[in-house]
């Protein structure tokens, strides 16, 4: 059961009182009918992820309602904060040294350190040379 505000007319004095909702939302006493207050609700939602931390960032997406594409949305906002705090992303770093390990030296295609081979640079890519 909630508690509700109400504010007496006469005297200016407030008090919390516990009521079911289905009651109808209505306090007196001695006769006077009080005032009932509205305040702003003050719920939190907790939507900071702290881009360092993967504990953090697997506790704050385990139960969330939402799709895939929303998760790899935060792990990309994620990216691009650790880029801005410390200049690389070491997770990413990570990421593309254990696919090229598990491919046999194969770089992948998002990786900066990966080269433009002379098929990229040209006009027509599918050209016989």
């Amino acid at each position: 059961m909630p508690f509700y505000i109400f504010q007496n007319p006469e005297t200016g004095e407030v008090r919390e009182v516990l009521q079911k909702m289905t009651e109808p939302h209505e306090y007196k006493e001695e006769g006077v009918k009080w005032q009932r207050l509205w305040t702003s609700p003050n719920a939190s939602i907790d939507t900071q992820i702290d881009p360092l931390s993967s504990k953090d960032f697997v506790e704050k997406t385990r139960n969330k309602k939402g799709t895939l594409g929303e998760i790899w949305d935060a792990a990309k906002e994620g990216s691009k904060k650790r880029e801005e705090i410390m200049g690389k992303d070491p997770v990413k770093e990570k990421y593309f040294k254990d696919y090229s390990k598990k491919r046999q030296g194969v770089v992948h295609q998002h990786d900066p350190r990966k080269k433009n081979t002379p098929r990229e640079n040209r006009a027509n890519p599918f050209e016989i040379i």
